[in-house]
């Protein structure tokens, strides 16, 4: 997948471009029937397919304390879009000046620098611009004008309830995972960079990988069988997320820390993913170090047998 930042950076040599536009948090089923549209209008009519998206959640500018946190890093749902075939990816750059542009102005702009676009597509209740001016309406007059195909898809439901990336955020915060990996049409994961912690894993005999996972929204506290995603190969790993409170730290902060089973290796500063599965008990405070070594050590025989 080609990712560019400005429109101008297509270069389509004369070819029609199909258009898909949203921030996509997550890419559950309902993003997903955006994409495939797009790229199914793409391949009837010899076009290219274009996702355009942006680095920042719109909120986090125009209403920082609504901003949610995001079901994933912005590497993990590039790679996601990515993986259903997409020709171009167009990311921008969501700012302050950005949330100033009026809609009509953001299509316009599109229009000229992207070249002959065939069609756009997006979901149904679809609103963008400055103070949300804009929404599917403005986009199929402004399509009669210059010349595109507005594609306005109805939401994807499950239960009888639509599929938002509201509705999956809730159900990670819930500790429902399979209801959310439903909704996102994979099993629910996060991958993030391995950062810096305080090596207690490895003097206690269990090493651990710290996820930097700041602005992510994060199942329950707990300790969880996992499947860790490392090069390429998937290895078995118990994945905590907590505030350790055995070591009874001041102001502590939540952390996601996996041990990788039977792994051996420096991963700071590489990209993992964790894989979640089932949850193996609650967070606990113990008595001692001693204790809770015995109690990690209890974990990894659990999530060896969990399926």
């Amino acid at each position: 997948m080609n990712v560019i930042h400005s429109a101008t950076e297509l270069k389509p040599a004369g070819r029609k471009v199909c258009a898909a536009i949203g921030f996509f948090d997550g890419v559950h089923l309902g993003h997903q029937q955006i994409i495939r549209q797009t790229i199914a209008d793409a391949q009837q009519h010899g076009a290219i397919s274009v996702v355009i998206t942006f680095d920042n959640h719109p909120t986090t500018i125009v209403a920082p304390e609504r901003a949610p946190a995001l079901i994933h890093p912005l590497a993990q749902r590039l790679r996601t879009i990515e993986s259903f075939g997409v020709h171009t990816l167009l990311l921008l750059h969501f700012d302050r000046d950005f949330s100033q542009q009026p809609a009509e102005d953001f299509i316009a702009s599109l229009a000229r620098d992207l070249g002959r676009i065939h069609s756009l597509c997006v979901g149904a209740n679809f609103t963008f611009g400055h103070q949300r001016g804009g929404n599917v309406a403005l986009l199929e007059r402004m399509g009669k004008s210059l010349g595109f195909a507005v594609h306005g898809l109805a939401a994807v439901a499950l239960d009888g309830k639509t599929i938002s990336s509201t509705r999956v955020r809730e159900a990670i915060r819930n500790g429902d995972l399979d209801a959310a990996g439903q909704m996102l049409g994979r099993a629910y994961s996060i991958s993030a960079a391995v950062e810096e912690g305080d090596r207690l894993g490895s003097r206690i005999g269990f090493p651990t990988a710290n996820l930097s996972v700041r602005g992510l929204v994060l199942p329950p506290n707990g300790v969880y069988a996992a499947q860790a995603i490392i090069g390429g190969a998937t290895h078995r790993c118990v994945l905590n997320i907590g505030v350790r409170p055995t070591l009874e730290t001041r102001n502590p902060a939540t952390r996601l820390e996996v041990h990788v089973l039977d792994f051996s290796g420096d991963l700071y500063g590489q990209e993992l993913e964790v894989v979640f599965g089932e949850k193996l008990r609650e967070e606990q405070k113990f008595g001692s170090l001693a204790q809770l070594q015995e109690q990690i050590a209890r974990d990894v025989a659990a999530a060896r047998l969990a399926g």
